[in-house]
């Protein structure tokens, strides 16, 4: 097309210059340039107007270029954004979350199907059956054993208050340790600070050996009062030479209950704001049912200044984790015989969902009277890490330097063996 223009403009500038040689009497040489010229100018013409086209057309390519990119921008910061949202998710928690309670809904399905099942043949046994003479005589010797283990779960203690009261004005009451094991590795996790009594022929009597059950409230208050001064005195050393560590501090209702006392536990607290996140009070989960009715507000005092709560000798998991959770409470300790070997005393859930099901509260279980390795794999293949027990490693005497007063500190030449148990053995 622009060949044929170049054409038309030959012919043109030649038909100028033979009009300006034949009608004009130009000569030939002025008739030559004319139609040179002519020709010239209609070329300069045409090709400003060609340039012109050309620079539009790439204006009008770099404009839609321009409005193509910023689109593609656009895009590009909402997937960045999209990306951002996605990369926040924690889908792998989500994911054993889900997994969790696809499991622990297969066992209770199954379990209700089971006990339909029981319920359907124990109606057709009682249809072809006759009823037994005494109901009352059976079921009295059904809540017979149950009775009789909770009676032995509960001991008075053997040591009198007076004798208690006559140590602590001796100073015969130490501190010791005993670590809480995270396995596999076993490393510790935490400490329990054991309050135990030295006897008069250098033996060691356990807390539950001595600990008042019934009255002696101010006993107990002191051997509490004294466990978190050492706690904190142990916490801030150990804190002081780069060694943060979590120490279990014994506490009761007799404490909870006292308002002096909870005054002073918060005031404590308050001035050891630094290691309060290393301290959880170990608290019976009896005692702290009833507290959550009648202290909840000590209970939350303390959860506000930064410790937590361990529910020590649970007798169930069917519980409020919930609640539990919001009030500060970190672990729930059970027995490891009790849990192995019969764990619907605790719970309805399969043993190997019962540390997940925990776990969604942000709480952890904890088993304590490990005695053998046997009970540590059986833990392992249920995913319960936090164990304690003689097997892993028993009380022991803390370092000098670590306590609030060093002399007081009295390692035994001997096992200590509590009084009870040497009575069994």
């Amino acid at each position: 097309m622009q060949a044929l223009v170049y054409l038309f403009i030959a012919l043109a500038g030649f038909a100028l210059g033979a009009t300006a040689y034949f009608g004009l009497s130009f000569t030939l040489a002025e008739a030559i340039l004319v139609a040179l010229v002519a020709g010239c100018i209609a070329a300069l013409v045409m090709e400003r107007r060609l340039r012109l086209r050309a620079e539009g057309r790439l204006e009008r390519g770099i404009e839609d270029l321009s409005r193509l990119l910023a689109t593609d921008a656009q895009a590009g910061s909402v997937l960045g954004r999209r990306i951002n949202a996605l990369s926040e998710l924690n889908s792998g928690q989500r994911l054993e979350t889900i997994e969790a309670d696809i499991s622990v809904l297969g066992t209770v399905i199954r379990q209700v199907a089971e006990a339909v099942a029981e319920i359907e043949e124990k109606s057709a046994a009682a249809i072809t059956s006759p009823a037994p003479a005494h109901p009352e005589r059976f079921a009295g010797e059904r809540h017979a054993p149950a009775q009789r283990q909770i009676a032995d779960d509960v001991l008075d203690p053997i040591i009198p208050i007076e004798m208690v009261r006559q140590a602590l004005g001796e100073q015969r009451l130490v501190y010791h340790i005993q670590p809480v094991a995270r396995l596999p590795q076993r490393r510790p996790a935490g400490y329990d600070l054991i309050p135990r009594l030295m006897l008069e022929d250098g033996d060691f009597a356990e807390p539950e050996d001595f600990m008042p059950t019934e009255g002696g409230r101010d006993v107990a208050q002191r051997i509490e009062g004294n466990a978190l001064n050492e706690a904190v005195a142990i916490a801030r050393r150990a804190r002081t030479s780069g060694q943060a560590i979590t120490l279990y501090v014994p506490l009761s209702s007799a404490t909870l209950r006292d308002s002096a006392a909870v005054e002073q536990v918060v005031a404590i607290l308050d001035a050891n704001r630094v290691i309060a996140t290393g301290l959880v009070f170990v608290i019976g989960e009896a005692d702290f049912q009833g507290l959550m009715q009648t202290a909840r507000t000590a209970l939350q005092a303390i959860q506000r200044r930064g410790a937590g709560f361990s529910l020590a000798a649970a007798t169930s998991l069917r519980l409020n984790f919930s609640d539990l959770s919001e009030l500060g409470v970190r672990s729930v300790r059970v027995s490891a015989h009790k849990l192995l070997n019969s764990p619907e005393v605790y719970t309805d859930f399969h043993l190997s969902d019962i540390a997940s099901y925990v776990g969604r509260f942000d709480m952890t279980l904890l088993v304590t009277g490990v005695t053998d390795e046997r009970q540590i794999v059986e833990l392992l293949d249920n995913e319960i890490m936090l164990v304690q027990g003689n097997h892993i490693a028993p009380p022991g005497p803390v370092r000098p330097d670590l306590l609030l007063e060093p002399t007081r500190t009295v390692a035994p030449t001997q096992p200590a063996l509590p009084a009870r148990r040497r009575a069994e053995v």
